[in-house]
This record gives structure tokens, C-alpha cells and sequence, in this order.
């Protein structure tokens, strides 16, 4: 069985970068399944905090499930033309310590999609990750 991982990268309650996840995550489906997490509770990256406590213990929860997954789904709104930033911030302290980005991110597939209210959708969101997940 092929697990995947959905992963919003919104806050809000009323998202609907969740709601498309959730939607997702209840479809039935054959050989695979899809748990879905978030990114609420993940502190702005700060090196010293890093150094002084280390990788808070909700990054450490989502790192563990990403490295279960057989791919990982990315859930983006489009903030400001681009990739939210409490989005990016997580993906921030996913890569640390740097010695973890193989484990957490190699040779892993990751999609990206995304819902919008506004006639382009996520698109520029989208295409402003591919530096980020390259």
C-alpha cells in the first residue's frame, strides 16, 4: 500500500487548501492512502532557537511523517503572488539540521496543488515553489 501525505499550508479555519486535502484524503481508493497534516504551532525559524532547544518537537512530528510517506502532497495557498510564508517557514525548519535533508527530502516525490477563489488559482504560488523543492 502507497502512503501519501497531504500537508496544508494554510492556517486558516475556513481554508480551502484544507478542505481540498480533506476532500482528497476521504476519497476511496485502491493501494493507497492519504494521512494529511499541518503546519499550525511550528515557531518562525530562528537559529539561536535552534541552537539553544533544538528542532521544536512539532517539526520533529512532521519530519517523521513525511519520511514515512511514500510521496508527499503539498496543499498551497497563494499569498501576495507567492508561496505563504508560514508555509515556507515550516519547509525552513524541515531542513534543519542540514544533515536531515536527504532523510527528509530525498529522493521523495512531492506534488503541489492548490485552491483559490481567483480566476489563476494557485499558479503562481505553484511555480514559485519549484525553486524551493528543486
Amino acid at each position: 500500500m502507497v502512503t501519501l501525505l497531504g500537508i496544508s499550508g494554510s492556517l486558516r479555519k475556513g481554508s480551502l487548501n484544507t478542505a481540498l486535502m480533506q476532500a482528497a484524503a476521504a476519497l476511496p481508493a485502491d493501494g493507497y492512502r492519504m494521512d494529511t497534516a499541518g503546519i499550525h504551532g511550528i515557531p518562525l525559524y530562528d537559529g539561536d532557537l535552534e541552537e539553544a532547544e533544538g528542532i521544536p518537537a512539532v517539526v520533529t512530528a512532521l519530519k517523521e511523517k513525511i519520511i514515512a510517506a511514500d510521496g508527499v502532497i503539498l496543499f498551497t495557498p497563494e499569498y501576495n503572488n507567492g508561496i505563504p510564508g508560514a508555509f515556507k517557514n515550516a519547509i525552513d525548519w524541515l531542513s534543519r539540521p542540514s544533515s536531515d535533508m536527504a532523510k527528509v527530502f530525498g529522493n521523495k516525490p512531492f506534488a503541489l496543488v492548490g485552491a483559490s477563489p481567483g480566476n489563476f488559482g494557485t499558479l503562481l504560488s505553484q511555480n514559485a515553489w519549484l525553486s524551493v523543492l528543486h
